[in-house]
């Protein structure tokens, strides 16, 4: 599965990074980072806290505030991973671009370099139909997108890539963004090796990942526990994170199959070559985004 589900319904993670995005939009990375697409996404309900978050000013309640800090790390994390990924695409103008566990992705809508791309989104049938119902107002997409619904425990993604008319033979970035941590070991290699078997000299992989951290594992605790006791779903409850890498098991994940990294960062760095100030580096740091080419 590339996100996980609870009862088979649309993945709220998803709905968390797209309130990430737009927190951060115009507050960080200004002139670097922008996602339109974010704003329109969000159901009413998902409004107000954005809206706190980005006022920037705490509220008093207990359970509020939870969600207030919650949002305003998730805008930390998501402007400098959404831009390195970003950059990444662009720099390889290929034909073909796969999204896989898309969520809320808007990059189909809001990157004029994708324009006539085919883009493949890739996710689990409820969160598409999720995405699809939130997506009306955003017009038409400047790439030509298609819709890979596929449920990971019973479907086969490279049949599912097959019919939907992903082309092997030729170049394809593949964007792996927010996914990695919610799948166990196996399922990363599995799916990295469909990867691997359909690129074609010259793909690239982007894969944003979350090294091992005993300290995000404590504040995931935390976070549940304090949800439960607010009265209030925890963000994390039905899709737990199930494994962490390490750059050097990337890099032999990556090698194994014949992809070379060729650059793997970790998201407080990469703020700071935005200029971008983070308050919370001892957990933003273990995000991390590598780049890896088939030669």
């Amino acid at each position: 599965m590339m996100e996980a589900m609870a009862e088979r319904g649309a993945s709220r993670t998803a709905v968390l990074v797209c309130q990430g995005r737009a927190v951060a939009a115009g507050r960080l990375a200004v002139g670097r980072f922008a996602d339109p697409p974010a704003a329109v996404l969000r159901q009413p309900d998902e409004r107000e806290a954005v809206d706190q978050a980005r006022a920037g000013v705490a509220p008093d309640g207990w359970a509020d505030r939870l969600e207030y800090e919650w949002l305003t790390a998730n805008a930390e994390v998501m402007a400098p991973r959404t831009v390195a990924i970003d950059d990444a695409v662009r720099e390889c103008d290929h034909p073909q671009v796969v999204v896989l566990g898309a969520g809320l992705d808007g990059r189909a809508w809001r990157m004029p370099e994708l324009a006539g791309v085919d883009v493949y989104e890739v996710d689990h049938p409820a969160s598409q139909d999720d995405k699809r119902a939130r997506a009306g107002d955003l017009g038409e997409p400047a790439a030509r997108l298609h819709w890979v619904p596929v449920d990971f425990e019973h479907d086969d993604l490279t049949g599912a890539l097959d019919e939907a008319g992903h082309d092997p033979a030729r170049p394809t970035t593949w964007v792996w963004e927010g996914v990695v941590a919610y799948l166990t070991p196996a399922e990363v290699e599995a799916t990295a090796t469909v990867v691997a078997g359909r690129s074609a000299p010259g793909s690239r992989l982007v894969l944003n990942y979350q090294a091992p951290s005993r300290l995000a594992g404590v504040g995931l605790a935390v976070t549940r526990l304090a949800s439960r006791l607010g009265g209030r779903p925890s963000p994390t409850a039905t899709e737990p994170r199930r494994s962490a890498w390490t750059p050097a098991e990337v890099r032999r994940l990556c090698g194994d199959r014949g992809l070379r990294v060729v650059r793997d960062d970790d998201l407080v760095t990469l703020a700071g070559r935005l200029g971008m100030p983070v308050t919370r580096a001892r957990s933003v740091r273990h995000g991390r985004v590598a780049v890896a080419d088939r030669p």
